[in-house]
């Protein structure tokens, strides 16, 4: 008894290591994100003053891009999202629907709504995938091209995006999303300012529920009516205002959201194009890319932008929230473990020093860590192991600095884009950024740790999201 006693004391005081490395070194390092992050998006804001979108648009070698939207059932918005995208304001510009053999009226009504008539085209299937079953066009709108195709998943209908797309670089878009109208000219311009060969070129993602739309545009920016909702504005902020461009700064990135982002075809297709064996396959890209230069002693760069806005329609329910925060981890621990030769491996620079070591322990493992310490900790209490005053103050130390830096993302937008211009809009996200720790944190943490579970117990299948569509 007394050896089962020693064995619980000797677990319990390295779990209780494990949660005060987990914080200090995950709040550590999103403290540098955040202050790297201030100082990047402001002097980025101060440039922007004397700059405008001429330039590029204009200029004789800016390239021609393609957008690829992959669409599987989603006949209530997919009209949205492609009016908007043909009306970005872009030069050059193709834009490419990939239905993925959708078993409701979404290839119908992208058919019937741009009058489009089958053709024949040849296909020249480059990155191997599911048979084509035709291709659709209308020969007055000659930049839109819908291609209809048996399903494969979303990495199957991208690779069919690229196998048709004509130019040298191609912008994934999510069909649940809809383009600023300037947002691809933004993306662009790190990709043509820079010396280095930019093969990727993330934008931010905004929520678009609660917006105005009409003819495929927000035309009025508004926080979404449910808290579940909200919560996600202040998420997605801190996520991408303060996560993204910090790790941009340090060259770091590991992740772009295949939501909104150019790619180098090129270079995608020499990496293999958009891997099946992942339920993240923009994530599993951007790693692929990183193993693909090193392994091929190629200097490339990848970029992140915080001023092109991209609005996507975030879950409603706690039912479709579950199903993409499930995925999201699921996908992250799936890349992680197919790369993880990566892991402290200087051959990858900063990704394989730094940001992959870091996305493994605080992202994926901090999940089961932070989850589990809810349970762990108290029992710790329980038994003397610590004191419950220690515990109270940790908790409420972690709680607090977890609001700044919600709080800090907020009032980052609110000094530099001012998306959101109602004074009660912006005291209603410092709000939420303040309570967020307070449950809706748990929420995801509790769906995270499903992720987790599911990955080890080998339950990767994908969990298809349902939207419901926006008011015009």
């Amino acid at each position: 008894m007394e050896l089962w006693r020693q064995i619980f004391i000797h677990g319990m005081d390295m779990f209780n290591l494990l949660i005060v490395s987990y914080f200090f070194i995950g709040n550590g390092v999103y403290t540098l994100l955040m202050v790297l992050s201030l100082a990047t998006v402001w002097l980025y804001n101060r440039r922007l003053s004397y700059q405008d979108m001429d330039e590029i648009r204009e200029s004789p070698v800016t390239p021609p891009v393609t957008i690829v939207i992959p669409a599987w059932n989603e006949e209530q918005i997919i009209l949205e999202t492609t009016t908007s995208t043909l009306q970005t304001d872009y030069p050059e510009l193709e834009v490419v629907v990939v239905d993925d053999g959708s078993t409701d009226s979404t290839l119908a009504r992208l058919i019937n709504h741009f009058h489009l008539v089958k053709m024949d085209l040849i296909y020249r299937p480059h990155i191997p995938t599911q048979a084509v079953r035709g291709f659709y066009m209308n020969p007055e709108m000659p930049n839109l091209l819908v291609v209809s195709k048996e399903s494969g998943g979303k990495p199957d209908a991208l690779n069919a995006g690229i196998n048709v797309c004509r130019t040298p670089y191609f912008c994934t878009l999510d069909s649940d999303s809809i383009l600023e109208r300037d947002a691809l000219l933004r993306l662009m311009r790190p990709v043509i300012h820079s010396p280095v060969n930019t093969v990727v070129s993330g934008g931010i993602v905004r929520v678009m529920n609660g917006c105005q739309i009409r003819d495929g545009r927000v035309t009025e920016v508004a926080l979404p009516k449910s808290s579940l909702e909200r919560f996600q504005v202040v998420e997605y902020l801190r996520s991408f205002l303060f996560g993204r461009t910090g790790w941009d700064l340090l060259g770091g990135t590991l992740i772009v959201s295949g939501a909104f982002a150019v790619f180098h075809r090129e270079t995608v297709m020499e990496a293999g194009g958009f891997a099946h064996d992942t339920v993240t396959e923009d994530m599993d890209l951007i790693v692929q890319l990183h193993h693909w230069a090193a392994g091929n002693k190629r200097r490339i760069r990848m970029s992140f932008t915080s001023d092109p806005v991209c609005w996507t329609e975030c879950p409603a329910t706690l039912k479709m929230l579950g199903k993409q925060r499930r995925r999201w981890q699921l996908g992250l621990c799936q890349t992680l473990w197919k790369h993880s030769e990566m892991l402290f491996n200087r051959k990858y620079g900063m990704v394989g020093t730094f940001s992959f070591p870091f996305h493994l322990y605080v992202e994926a493992l901090g999940a089961v860590v932070e989850f589990l310490g809810y349970f762990m900790v108290p029992l710790a209490i329980i038994f003397g192991m610590v004191p419950a005053m220690l515990y109270l103050l940790f908790v409420l130390l972690s709680l607090a600095y977890g609001g700044l830096l919600s709080i800090g993302a907020v009032l980052l937008e609110e000094l530099t884009y001012r998306r959101y211009p109602a004074y009660g809009d912006l005291a209603r996200l410092l709000w939420f950024a303040f309570i967020e720790n307070l449950g809706y944190r748990q929420l995801v943490l509790y769906y995270r740790f499903e992720g987790v579970v599911r990955f080890l117990t080998g339950s990767w299948r994908w969990e298809k999201v349902t939207h419901v569509g926006v008011t015009q």
